[in-house]
Parts: structure tokens; sequence; C-alpha cells
């Protein structure tokens, strides 16, 4: 079948530095995949050139057949792929509600003079963005806190967020760097059934993570890479105990990890 998402070959460079090297990944429609890999291993360099923040020196990304390579983000996430990013980028003084309302406006029909004038089609599309938004924040346990400023939020509501105000651009993939980040067990067993949620929803899923309980439970097929080269690619059970991966991980070949005093060989990190 082909793939949802399809990267091939991709590649760039800062300088002399080559962040991402012949990169490619299929990520099947309704997939549930992770992107992992050691700090600096180049993996949110992978999702800015995915939605566009970068520009390739190499490679094509293809989304539902269509050439994303070149595109701009905003042009990126209307073809159909969203993201949330590392490092929360809420507009902490709107209203939770207007934060997922601003997301949904990217697919509204009705235009500038229709809004200002305040038509019956505007009047109309409005109320079925707020129809929309609350139930999106209804999902996912917010929809009491609609009415409050972004940054009142608790920083695992703040993830949450993210999630919500990227899944109402009405993505068919969804790019999640980090989600679990900052979060406390609790909140990261509720964050495992929402993301499951959201690809039984029929949004396709691609994650990057570094809490490897997360990874392990909820990803079908993992990517591992290691200064900007893809080092392993299969399901859970074998790339945690891919040799490449623990000796990424670890600092050290796998055979010397298993030696007495070194504990498992599974990478648990």
């Amino acid at each position: 079948m082909t793939p949802l998402l399809d990267i091939q070959g991709l590649a760039i460079s800062f300088g002399g530095l080559k962040a991402v090297q012949d990169f490619s990944l299929a990520v099947p429609d309704g997939g549930l995949c992770g992107l992992i890999g050691p700090n600096g291993a180049g993996k949110t360099t992978v999702f800015n050139l995915l939605t566009g923040v970068y520009r390739p020196h190499a490679g094509s990304m293809r989304l539902a057949g269509r050439e994303l390579t070149g595109l701009r983000p905003h042009e990126i996430t209307a073809a159909g792929a969203a993201r949330t990013f590392q490092n929360i980028r809420l507009f902490p003084a709107l209203s939770v509600l207007d934060n997922v309302r601003v997301a949904c406006h990217l697919r509204t029909t009705h235009g500038l003079w229709s809004t200002l004038l305040r038509s019956n089609r505007a009047r109309r599309a409005e109320a079925e963005i707020t129809r929309r938004c609350e139930a999106l924040l209804a999902d996912f346990g917010l929809c009491d806190r609609m009415h409050e400023q972004a940054r009142n939020l608790a920083y695992g509501d703040q993830r949450r967020l993210e999630i919500v105000r990227a899944l109402a651009t009405q993505p068919r993939v969804v790019l999640l760097d980090e989600p679990a980040a900052g979060m406390n067990p609790q909140e990261k067993l509720v964050l495992r059934e929402l993301i499951r949620r959201v690809r039984d929803s029929g949004v396709t899923v691609l994650l990057i993570e570094h809490d490897m309980g997360v990874v392990m439970d909820i990803c079908e097929q993992i990517t591992v890479l290691d200064h900007g080269v893809t080092i392993a690619v299969g399901p859970p059970s074998a790339v945690q105990k891919d040799p490449k991966v623990i000796e990424a991980y670890l600092g050290e070949p796998a055979e010397a990890a298993a030696r007495p005093g070194h504990g498992a060989t599974q990478c648990r990190c």
C-alpha cells in the first residue's frame, strides 16, 4: 500500500554539519509511529523539514501523494500535516478556546468582508467553529477551562492544549514533538490513551519522545536516528534489542553493555 506520509532521501546541512542524512520513512495511513534517538540526533530537525520550517537540501516529502517539498509551513498545514512543538508555543494571553479557534480558521471559506460585515454566512461559520472547538476541548478534558488564559493552565494541560490546537486544523497526520515532556507519571498515562484515541479517530500519528515507556507502549513502528543517520527501523520489541540502538544510547558497544555490572542488554533509556 502507498504510505500516507512518504519521505525519501531527506537531507540538510548547517555549515559543515550534516544534521540529517538520507532520511527515509513510510508512515501508513492510520499508523502510530515513533521517531527516537539520543539528544542531538536530528529528530526535531526532521519535524522542521516536514513542516516547512527548514527547506531540505535533498530528498522529497509527500503526503497522500502530494509533494510537500518547498511549501511554506501554512501550506503544509493546509495540506494536512499539523504539529506540536518541543517548547510549548501557545498564545499565552488568549483564552484556551481562542487558541483552538485560531487553528480552526485554516479551514474557513468565508472571506474578510463577510467577517467584517457579520454576514449570516460568517455568523454560521463562527458558530460551527466554536462548536467544534468546544467538542475537541471536551474530548481532552479542557472544556471547563476554555475561558481561562492559556498561560494559567498547568504544564500538562498546556501540552494537551497544543495537541487540541493541532487537531483543530483537521490534519491527516499529526506530528507530536515530545508530548510527554514535563508530565508526571499519571499525566503520561492519560496522554497515552489520548494519543491512541487520536489515532483511532482516523488521524495518523508520528511522535518524537524521550520517555521510552510511552514510546514502547503505544508505537507500532519505531525509527531510530543517531547523528542524523537512521540506525534502526522496526517494531518496539526489535528496536530495543538492536545493538546499534543500545550503543547509541549507552555510548558503548552492545557486547560491553551485556557484561556483568552493565545490566540488561535492552535499551531502557
